[in-house]
């Protein structure tokens, strides 16, 4: 079950479950279109990896399966990835 993260982790900008900007790598690290198009260069800055769109959840799963309100926030700031995991 995906997380659906609820911002962006390079510039915090919301991300709700219905957002068709939201893009996910394989770990699920969250950004917006924006910032993976001119700040990454397409390649998630965590694990190397590069993105897809984050698939909508439909509104009558999301009172079953809740997306998440942990927002996750890269600290360090956000660029390309150089030493990813």
């Amino acid at each position: 079950m995906l997380e659906l993260r609820p911002n962006c982790e390079c510039c915090d900008k919301d991300l709700p479950p219905e957002a068709t900007d939201a893009l996910i790598c394989t770990f699920e690290c969250t950004f917006c279109a924006e910032c993976v198009d001119r700040v990454l260069g397409g390649v998630c800055p965590n694990c190397g990896g590069n993105f897809s769109a984050r698939p909508i959840r439909p509104a009558a799963m999301l009172n079953k399966y809740p997306a998440s309100t942990r927002r996750v926030l890269k600290a360090e700031g956000c660029g390309p990835a150089r030493n990813a995991a």
